[in-house]
């Protein structure tokens, strides 16, 4: 156990990584939506639906726990394209449930237009609400206060029409696949556009994450054809437009996608989140010059005891440590929405005792 005094705010941590310099402590990135407003008293549909209780409650939550605050609201892409869903509700449901997809036969598909205007379609008035309550502060564990939120542009095609559906045309239809993900790039950059036209690229950071990409689901052949020429599009166009750097969440069992993951720029740097199916030595290999993020398995921070959260977490930074870029902890993914408070505090513990540089 290590008892030290901090010299930096977790936004000077960060920004230090930005200019490729040293941090006195590695920070603690750990986001999510579920979470911070059940701690905050509110449900699991706030997180989706109402900016306001969404962006109190994790600032809240980041405060509380040391966390990195990322002012952070996904919302599905659904609505946009003439679909449904239904917000979560009851103790089992975590996220937007698609209860109607737009998309139901390859005609249907290639006959889908881009929304009329990408600013008023679907849930994009939920987001940008959202963002611009957060561009108004700027807090000292906050780097970037405007998330540019872009899904990623395979999954939310997959979500257009469902993965069934999606796998077998990727097989016997693909103009139908090309068209859906072309819709995605389309849509994603003009939205782009808007949030920089509303709020400039400084303090603005893009996200998405690809989980429909796995290799649990399609090929690396797959993943060549018609999701590598995509993202490149996507993350140069990006860049271009003056957005300096692009968070990415490879999400899921990833590793023989890696070699083409590494194609992609995400910025000068940009940073890499990796689930645990991808080792952080693995992840450093392939983006020796981006900030690696990760990878503790979400599912043990809801199963274990504190104790083995905190180990667990400990062996993460310890590996994350030697990543010469720069390393930020994270949980593979989303934290448990019911992730118990115990378990989260054994992991900000960890944290704080292994995760200071020499």
């Amino acid at each position: 156990m290590v008892n030290r005094k901090a010299i930096m705010t977790d936004r000077e941590r960060i920004e230090a990584l930005l200019r490729r310099e040293k941090q006195d402590r590695v920070p603690n990135w750990t986001s999510g939506m579920g979470f911070p407003t059940l701690y905050n008293g509110g449900s699991i549909a706030d997180a989706y639906n109402n900016p306001e209780k969404c962006l109190a409650a994790q600032r809240r939550v980041c405060k509380d726990f040391g966390w990195v605050f990322f002012p952070f609201m996904i919302t599905s892409i659904i609505p946009a394209f003439g679909g449904e869903i239904k917000w979560p509700s009851g103790d089992f449901s975590q996220a937007p449930i698609t209860i109607k997809h737009p998309v139901a036969t390859p005609e249907d598909a290639l006959s889908l237009n881009m929304p009329p205007d990408v600013k008023t379609a679907g849930n994009t008035p939920i987001r940008m609400e959202f963002c611009k309550l957060s561009s108004q502060e700027r807090l000292d564990n906050e780097p970037f206060n405007v998330m540019v939120f872009l899904g990623g542009p395979f999954t939310h095609a997959v979500s257009l029409t469902g993965m069934d559906n999606f796998g077998r045309w990727l097989l016997k239809k693909p103009e139908a696949v090309h068209h859906l993900i072309r819709l995605m790039i389309d849509y994603y950059l003009e939205l782009a556009q808007y949030w920089k036209d509303t709020f400039g690229t400084e303090g603005a950071l893009p996200f998405f994450g690809e989980p429909s990409t796995a290799n649990q689901l399609i090929s690396p052949k797959q993943f060549e054809q018609f999701a590598l020429p995509y993202l490149k599009e996507l993350c140069e166009k990006l860049l271009a437009m003056g957005y300096r750097h692009i968070y990415v969440h490879i999400c899921g069992e990833q590793n023989l996608n890696l070699p083409y993951w590494a194609q992609i720029p995400f910025g000068d740097p940009g940073i890499v989140s990796v689930g645990h199916e991808v080792e952080l030595e693995t992840a450093a290999k392939y983006f020796p010059n981006d900030i690696i993020m990760g990878n503790l398995e979400p599912a043990i921070i809801q199963t274990q005891t504190p104790q083995g959260v905190y180990e667990a977490t400990g062996e993460v930074i310890k590996k994350g440590k030697k990543i010469s870029a720069g390393y930020v902890f994270a949980p593979g993914c989303e934290l448990p929405p019911r992730a118990p408070i115990e378990n989260v505090m054994a992991m900000t513990r960890a944290i704080n005792d292994f995760g200071w540089y020499e």
